[in-house]
């Protein structure tokens, strides 16, 4: 009985949470992304439990004598940061706006309030890093004092590896507690995925660890310079391709059906523009 009751329950959330869901091909493609980062996640989790000397011994030398699942996901991961360096179309909105050719101007958008809305993006931005910086300082003095070692740092990785899609697909804290955007496309620390994902491999010192957490160090800075030099791509009051009704991946929808009462925070109206009502 208890077993016909818990597998009622299952249904009835799964039903909630795919009911009205549009299964868009973006949508499709970032769940299959996710199965895969989460089956490269239990790979490693797989190898450290099994033959934790040799994934260390990877980790610590990274020699291309043995071809590992370390260098694969090593592989994996130079290969995503370069595509967000290098202009793309197979990318998600959530990036490409920051790239001139898909920025669609508001006509007679509020200046002022840009300028309000990017100073205020800014300062949850930095609360952000702060927040991150000061949480993943606990495991390199984890590690400094031997309680941790570079296998756990790897581990930590893959888990944000991880982590970065339920951020995108199910839920994220920082859109939710910091940030306050409306969903991924909005987001202004969009392209921080990587910093945020290689950051405990700071603290260990070889080509591995070091060319990921630099590599991602790029992708934050080059993020950053677009979003200094055009802000105005970045908000949907400036920009219409960020709007609700332009988009199509719909990559929100199950996080919004998630959602207490379906819905996540929203800071414009999907019809009009900031300051419409102070206009009128």
């Amino acid at each position: 009985m208890k077993d016909i009751r818990r597998e009622d329950l299952k249904e009835n959330v799964r039903r909630e949470l795919t009911r009205g869901i549009q299964r868009t091909r973006a949508l499709r493609f970032y769940l299959f992304k996710f199965v895969l980062r989460l089956s490269l996640f239990l790979a490693v989790l797989g190898m450290y439990v099994l033959d934790r000397p040799l994934l260390l011994e990877v980790v610590q030398t990274f020699s291309w004598r043995r071809f590992t699942v370390v260098h694969l996901a090593w592989l994996v991961f130079m290969t995503i940061m370069l595509l967000h360096i290098i202009p793309t179309n197979s990318i998600t909105m959530a990036w490409k706006k920051a790239r001139g050719e898909v920025f669609r101007e508001v006509p007679g958008y509020d200046r002022l309030r840009l300028l309000e809305q990017t100073q205020l993006q800014n300062q949850r931005a930095w609360q952000v890093m702060l927040v991150w910086l000061c949480f993943n300082a606990i495991f390199g003095f984890l590690y400094l004092w031997g309680v941790i070692g570079e296998g756990e740092l790897l581990l930590l990785t893959m888990f944000y590896f991880v982590c970065d899609y339920i951020c995108i697909l199910f839920f994220c804290p920082f859109q939710t507690f910091l940030m306050k955007n409306k969903c991924c496309i909005n987001c202004r620390i969009y392209d921080w995925g990587h910093f945020m994902m290689f950051t405990p491999m700071l603290f260990i010192r070889n080509f591995y660890s070091w060319s990921l957490f630099f590599m991602a160090l790029v992708v934050l800075i080059h993020w950053e310079l677009e979003y200094a030099k055009h802000p105005e791509r970045f908000w949907e009051g400036s920009n219409v391709t960020l709007q609700c009704r332009s988009c199509r991946e719909r990559t929100c929808q199950i996080k919004r059906q998630a959602a207490p009462g379906g819905k996540l925070p929203s800071t414009v109206s999907d019809n009009r523009t900031p300051g419409h009502e102070q206009r009128k």
